[in-house]
């Protein structure tokens, strides 16, 4: 067997210079290798980086904030100027259901009478939930049934009150409008605990959607009141003396045969 196998430079004898030469070599172009392999890794994580915080700038830049409200008062300061601007009417008493031995009846919420039989749109007052299903819990909701809408009217007469709004109406106005009044009550008080906030796109019923020209609608017992745009100082206005207990100390201004009583 032959011994004259070549050897790699060092391998039982010194490296002659040349040889010192070309190993340096080799090792100084393997340690740019990593150096620029650790460069390229450290680029694309900046870049990644980059790219999240960027993505968290036009998130927060194009996304509602949900704390960026002027304080309540300065709410209800604007109120009478919003409410101009708006198009609004005046809060109006609505009439009694018909018959009005009817106007406080409960009902099965599963077979109501019709949404165009009572006065107004949406109601005011009338034929509602017997208990159970009871009231419904204040909130906002994405979209209501008409049974739960005749939970709604149950509500009302326990003093609540109801910001409808139009589905199709500018998105950033009924975003502003839902993120008001969907705060925790340990982060901001806006008697959000009596306030039911929903679309009126009520199904199964050609009177379950909002008259021509009505964007919002403000609602408590036998009170109304129509604007031909969403504003959320007028919303606020309505909300803080109409439903029971009111915000900001105002005085009541509603009528509620049961106000205070639970929605459940």
């Amino acid at each position: 067997m032959s011994n004259d196998a070549p050897r790699r430079p060092g391998e039982g004898r010194r490296l002659t210079k040349a040889e010192r030469k070309e190993q340096a070599r080799r090792e100084r172009e393997e340690l740019q290798r990593k150096l620029a392999s650790k460069r390229r890794a450290r680029t694309v994580g900046m870049a990644a980086g980059g790219a999240v915080i960027a993505a968290v700038v036009v998130a927060a830049t194009l996304l509602p904030s949900g704390g960026d409200f002027p304080e309540p008062a300065q709410l209800l300061q604007q109120a009478s100027a919003a409410a101009t601007e708006a198009g609004c009417g005046e809060v109006a008493t609505t009439p009694d259901f018909d018959p009005a031995d009817r106007d406080r009846a409960h009902i099965d919420p599963t077979a109501g009478p019709p949404l165009s039989t009572y006065p107004t749109t949406p109601p005011a007052s009338g034929p509602h939930a017997d208990i159970p299903p009871g009231p419904l819990p204040a909130g906002v909701y994405d979209s209501l049934t008409l049974e739960e809408l005749y939970r709604a009217i149950h509500s009302l007469e326990h003093g609540a009150s109801i910001v409808w709004y139009d589905p199709t109406a500018p998105v950033g106005r009924v975003a502003r409008l839902r993120e008001f009044y969907d705060r925790r009550l340990q982060d901001a008080q806006v008697g959000q605990d009596r306030v039911i906030v929903a679309p009126y796109d009520i199904p199964g019923d050609a009177a379950g959607i909002f008259p021509e020209g009505t964007e919002m609608a403000l609602v408590s017992w036998h009170r109304l009141r129509s604007c031909a745009s969403i504003d959320l100082a007028v919303a606020f206005d309505f909300t803080s003396q109409f439903g029971f207990p009111t915000a900001e100390d105002r005085e009541y201004a509603g009528d509620a045969p049961e106000p205070g009583a639970s929605l459940g």
